[in-house]
């Protein structure tokens, strides 16, 4: 029996994120084997999951990983009680799809009940409206209860609760805004965990309490307790190496930090053995790597710093030119290209980089034009785009990816280069495609 409560919202900026991980650290802190999940492509709110309960992050998001399998996820990562932080407003999911991959449509699958934070900075009895609303969108929806965010004192407070009284959803929160506890931001979200661990784990005890001080904790156990039994088996990566195994050097460090957990998991499962390289301090790739995962980041906010480790960038480039298999998403394809912002990079791409003010963001169906590392050619995948750079040309000879009508990436037999990112849970063959070509490298 997996307890689960999902942390919603009625749109983005009401501080889902400071709550979600608020609550986790405070129920570990009552010693509670708590777990965090993300609605949603994210990687960034993720990490600041996996700082508050010492678990590895997870996400749930049906477009990337199927609606069957979100169940089956859920309960291979889950601790004794999993907080599930939903992604922007509760009914906001892809667009044109009536709300797929929505907060709501994943509550749904998961049959979890939803707790929603709501900014009452800026209003007090119309939140009782506003509750009400998203109380009655959807009668699929569980809505349990309401955490009452950023309110500025207790007359504030006392008005709100009075509206929401006759609606009869359990005020199970209310928390006073603060200038102590904020995450900051960046063109694409928060700032990744890497980024500011200090800061970060220096926050966390207040975090907690603030959360405890504020949220009836005992409520919102009873809430997630309160789920019915979720049927089916938990997910497990399939077993098929019994060989020796191989190392892939996977990017790590503060420049790349989106990385799903069930990708290394996968791999593991393969034969492969995933060993973390920084390539803003590393100086050489790990003894006997036989293939190199470069996943997303933000190196451009590093960029001098990737550019200043020569020793590292020529191995890597040396590597590359000899067929060692590499796959690289986003950030990864970035500094493969020539150079970033002007700054060189690697040089394995005969490709630029560069920032620009509009960003890519959004679900993509690709197909691979031709066979390459990781597919045949025809074959399908669901990824996102999370970038606001610009690679020219945007694809080689022979691009990794098409979608709506456009090429996209670089691709060999044993390279893979591109913006979209993909789950590999909801695509396994990807990374038994990857390890094959890694188990071959001499």
């Amino acid at each position: 029996m997996v307890a689960r409560v999902v942390i919603a919202a009625p749109g983005s900026g009401h501080g889902k994120t400071t709550v979600a991980a608020g609550l986790m650290a405070a129920l570990k802190a009552r010693g509670i084997d708590v777990s965090g999940h993300k609605v949603g492509p994210d990687f960034i709110d993720p990490s600041y999951h996996a700082l508050a309960t010492g678990r590895p992050p997870r996400n749930l998001d049906p477009f990337l990983q199927s609606e069957e399998l979100l169940v089956p996820l859920l309960l291979h990562g889950a601790g004794e009680l999993a907080v599930i932080e939903g992604v922007m407003g509760l009914f906001d999911g892809a667009l044109g799809t009536e709300g797929f991959a929505s907060t709501a449509h994943v509550a749904r699958l998961l049959d979890a009940p939803v707790v929603l934070v709501v900014d009452a900075s800026a209003a007090s009895r119309s939140v009782a409206a506003t509750v009400l609303g998203f109380a009655k969108y959807d009668p699929r929806v569980e809505l349990a209860g309401v955490i009452l965010n950023k309110l500025g004192s207790q007359r504030h407070e006392d008005e709100i609760r009075s509206a929401i009284a006759p609606t009869r959803i359990p005020v199970l929160g209310a928390l006073r805004r603060t200038d102590d506890i904020h995450a900051p931001s960046r063109h694409l979200g928060l700032v990744p965990v890497a980024e500011r661990a200090a800061e970060s784990q220096r926050l966390l005890p207040h975090l907690a309490a603030w959360v405890a001080a504020g949220v009836d904790l005992d409520a919102v156990v009873g809430v997630a307790r309160g789920a019915s039994r979720l049927s089916g088996r938990p997910w497990s990566p399939p077993v098929s190496w019994e060989g020796p195994r191989k190392v892939v050097a996977a990017a790590a460090g503060e420049a790349f930090t989106f990385r799903y957990t069930e990708t290394v998991e996968l791999l593991s499962a393969h034969g492969i053995d995933v060993v973390d390289v920084d390539p803003l301090r590393d100086k050489a790739l790990p003894e006997g790597c036989a293939g190199l995962y470069f996943g997303g980041g933000f190196p451009e906010v590093h960029v001098e710093e990737l550019s200043a480790n020569v020793p590292l960038r020529e191995e890597i480039a040396s590597a590359v030119h000899s067929g060692m298999p590499v796959v690289a998403e986003c950030a990864g394809l970035l500094y493969l290209c020539r150079e970033l912002d002007g700054q060189p990079m690697v040089g394995a791409l005969d490709a630029t980089a560069h920032m620009r003010k509009r960003g890519a963001l959004g679900y993509r169906r690709a197909v691979a034009p031709a066979a390459h590392l990781l597919g045949d050619a025809g074959s399908r995948v669901t990824g996102h785009e999370f970038h606001r750079t610009e690679v020219l040309p945007r694809h080689g000879a022979n691009p990794a990816w098409e979608w709506d009508g456009s090429a996209e990436g670089f691709a060999t037999p044993t390279l893979h280069a591109s913006y979209l990112h993909v789950h590999w849970a909801g695509h396994p063959s990807l990374a038994r495609r990857f390890a094959d070509a890694v188990h071959r490298y001499e």
